[in-house]
């Protein structure tokens, strides 16, 4: 077993001095950081999704998004990359716009006068409780 650790270890994980063959640095890590971040924002949106039982994409996968493509963008410009550059030069704007309509749509939520809940807007009914929420007009 010995071989086996000194295998994984030597060859796979610590291989010349360096951590799984890799030349770290400062600028490698912010890449790396990107990469994680912007990676994660699928297993958010499957875990919500599974959750639920219904398609869903959180707020959180547009936080990861936006945050993850700044990062990669600030890696490319380092790097001065012009194709990674241009990939993510203009991925924040959807992201934020995206942010923006989730807000938007959290703050028109009304308050159901009866049991407090938050409902959508422009419901009839409180999904909760079934309470009316708006005077049905003829």
């Amino acid at each position: 077993m010995d071989w086996l650790t000194h295998l994984i270890w030597n060859d796979l994980i610590w291989h010349n001095g360096k951590l799984f063959g890799i030349d770290w640095g400062f600028w490698k890590a912010v890449g790396w950081l990107g990469n994680a971040i912007f990676s994660s924002r699928f297993l958010v949106q499957w875990y919500v999704t599974e959750k639920k039982k219904r398609v869903v994409v959180p707020q959180a996968f547009w936080w990861l998004s936006l945050v993850g493509s700044l990062t990669f963008l600030c890696y490319s410009i380092h790097q001065q990359d012009s194709v990674f550059i241009f990939a993510y030069a203009f991925t924040w704007l959807p992201y934020t716009r995206n942010l923006m309509i989730h807000r938007q749509h959290k703050n028109a939520h009304v308050a159901c006068p009866a049991c407090g809940k938050s409902c959508p807007p422009q419901s009839n009914f409180c999904p909760n409780c079934g309470a009316r929420l708006v005077a049905v007009t003829a």
